[in-house]
């Protein structure tokens, strides 16, 4: 069964609807032939004008769900459609290879570049090789090598985020997970190639961060950018989950939220 959230549900059967009646048109009963072309046209406008309501009226929250949605593309997805050539690097040299951050050189327009980024997996079995995107402290030490190495060959580097964040189990803290990210937020903002970090999905804490410090930051419409969870705010500041909605609208982790607005330049007079 599809994954429907419930704010797309009147698309759902309206699109249903549209198949039905299709269906029905290609059917012949006794030779009698059904013309049901002006009524499906009608019916595809209605659906196009309710997809432009729904979509661009979305909460915060329900943007997160979108971010969220198992079907959307996950890095290993959009590296397939943009890139070619990929060849994936593996380990941190010093404790064992993350399958949440996944990395290595990939072909660009031409370009040879590097790319790093957040794996999740489309089934249980998936999810639980890729940790569910959530990078133990050897995937950062992984991700911060590969950067290194491009700085060295002259290699840009693209990064995309899609991660809850950082694993927070108690073998991940005693191999030092907060030292790991703080170390690639110091180390990344001396890699000499040009970083372009891509919010491709969910952008947590500092999971997000130790792959984020980047030359340019781009978020995609429907992702979120944030210090937090919404429940794990709601649960910090309400004691309550269920309140996660109003937690992401309080956080402003929206790509409309994030983008700074454009301020006319100021001028001195002398």
């Amino acid at each position: 069964m599809a994954f429907i959230l419930d704010f797309e549900r009147p698309i759902v059967e309206l699109e249903q609807k549209i198949q039905e009646l299709r269906s029905i048109g290609t059917h012949k009963s006794k030779g009698v032939h059904l013309d049901l072309n002006d009524e499906i046209g009608q019916l595809e406008e209605k659906l196009q004008g309710l997809r432009q309501q729904v979509y661009k009226g979305l909460s915060a929250w329900q943007r997160v769900q979108m971010a969220r949605h198992p079907k959307r593309p996950y890095t290993l997805d959009y590296v397939a459609k943009l890139m070619t050539d990929f060849i994936e690097l593996h380990g941190d040299r010093l404790f064992a290879d993350d399958h949440a951050l996944i990395g290595g050189f990939a072909t660009f327009e031409g370009v040879r570049v590097m790319v790093i980024g957040h794996q999740k997996g489309r089934d249980t079995k998936e999810n639980l090789y890729r940790n569910f995107g959530s990078a133990h402290p050897e995937g950062y030490r992984k991700a911060i090598r590969l950067m290194q190495m491009a700085g060295k060959f002259h290699l840009p580097v693209f990064c995309f985020i899609d991660t809850p964040g950082a694993y927070p189990g108690i073998g991940a803290e005693e191999r030092g997970q907060a030292q790991a990210i703080a170390y690639n937020l110091r180390e990344m903002s001396k890699v000499p190639v040009p970083i372009v970090a891509a919010v491709i999905g969910e952008g947590g804490s500092g999971g997000a961060l130790g792959i984020g410090i980047a030359d340019r930051i781009l978020v995609m419409e429907n992702a979120y950018y944030s210090v937090i969870s919404p429940e794990g705010c709601a649960a910090i500041l309400w004691k309550d989950r269920a309140k996660a909605p109003e937690a992401a609208a309080a956080l402003k982790l929206t790509a409309p939220d994030l983008k700074p607005p454009r301020h006319p330049p100021v001028r001195f007079s002398v």
